[in-house]
């Protein structure tokens, strides 16, 4: 008998940005992720702990609800620790639309072998980015969080875009949600640490900032890529 249908449990979503891959894109952020990356800007989606469960299906509504949205990018948190709820999650969008899709993860892929759930994502995935944020490798560059990490075409589907994906001008945008300020994208290095030291006081007020702490009123969160988050 088959056991119960995946949830995946969600830390943040956004529909419709061009920060994090080619073209208009959604994301998802997963919750829980089992890596303490030095430097991890993004702690609060660290602990496996219950943040939104979204059934794929339904989730893949909210994320296509931009009909220009050409493609999904999977971060967190680790995808591959709800590999299975997001395989079905990408079955689910592409029934709808056709999508690329973008994936960042912790691990090595070499470190995936053997685990079915991981196999059957990188099935539906164009594009991996291993491995650890290592912050003192860290070269501004692409949507790699750091130099020791890899982008993997596992299909052609983004083969044109492989220049900017591995070594590209990184790009941020802030989406502010009533009391909350959500930076999504792999953010210039400057950006980021301004971003880190707000959310550690540096800014006044009951919120953060970017930069010097020039800053956003309410909750200042950061949603990069997957490798940026650790």
């Amino acid at each position: 008998m088959a056991g119960p249908a995946p949830v995946i449990n969600v830390a943040e979503t956004c529909v419709g940005t061009r920060a994090l891959g080619p073209g208009l894109r959604s994301v998802v952020w997963v919750q829980g992720c089992p890596f303490r990356c030095r430097g991890c800007v993004a702690p609060d989606w660290i602990p496996f702990r219950e943040a939104r469960r979204v059934a794929p299906d339904e989730l893949a509504d909210e994320l296509l609800a931009d009909p220009d949205v050409t493609g999904l990018t999977l971060s967190g948190g680790e995808p591959m620790e709800q590999a299975a709820g997001l395989a079905d999650l990408v079955r689910a969008a592409r029934a709808k639309r056709d999508l690329s899709v973008i994936c960042f993860t912790g691990y090595r892929r070499a470190e995936l072998a053997g685990r079915a759930e991981a196999a059957a994502l990188l099935a539906e995935v164009d594009v991996l980015i291993d491995g650890r944020y290592v912050a003192s490798r860290n070269d501004d560059r692409g949507l790699r969080g750091s130099a020791n990490q890899r982008v993997h075409h596992l299909t052609n589907r983004l083969a044109g875009a492989a220049d900017e994906l591995a070594g590209g001008p990184r790009r941020a945008e802030v989406r502010v949600r009533g009391g909350e300020a959500l930076l999504v994208g792999v953010p210039p290095r400057a950006l980021s640490e301004g971003f880190a030291r707000a959310r550690e006081g540096t800014a006044s007020g009951p919120g953060g900032g970017t930069g010097g702490g020039e800053g956003f009123t309410g909750t200042v969160r950061e949603g990069t890529s997957g490798e940026e988050s650790r």
